[in-house]
């Protein structure tokens, strides 16, 4: 089980995030988490939202860059050596991780996670009984 998650590439310009993500407020999307990453002319502004699709089509018609992406959020323990027991099922099966983002609510972590293979991430899940996340109850959180 995977989610849709948006990447969205901003001009590392004044008030640029803001007017991207007044168009989906004024929508009233709803981010349930987000991460960024910049460089000194740009940035990837990865978001899972409450709804994936219709903020990706406000996206698109007002001409902001953005595509959308699968990743899967898993359910894990709020510590590092939960992370590190993740993680090493996946590069044990030899799968890169190209990027992950988290967060922590009471007690509890979803880890977001895009890997080289998403077959065979899906796999390492099943294998590992690790318990995925579904966009239904990111909404519910």
């Amino acid at each position: 089980m995977y989610i849709n998650q948006i990447s969205i590439f901003i001009e590392n310009k004044y008030g640029r995030l803001c007017e991207i993500l007044a168009l989906l407020a004024n929508e009233e999307i709803r981010i349930i988490a987000a991460t960024i990453a910049d460089t000194s002319e740009y940035g990837i502004l990865r978001l899972i939202v409450s709804e994936p699709q219709r903020a990706y089509r406000i996206l698109q018609a007002n001409s902001v860059p953005a595509n959308l992406a699968h990743v899967l959020a898993i359910d894990t323990q709020s510590s590092v050596d939960s992370f590190v027991q993740m993680l090493e099922y996946f590069t044990q099966s030899g799968l890169s991780i190209e990027y992950m983002y988290c967060f922590s609510l009471k007690g509890r972590s979803i880890l977001f996670l895009r890997t080289n293979s998403l077959a065979a991430a899906l796999e390492v899940v099943r294998q590992q009984n690790l318990e995925c996340v579904s966009e239904a109850d990111l909404i519910n959180l």
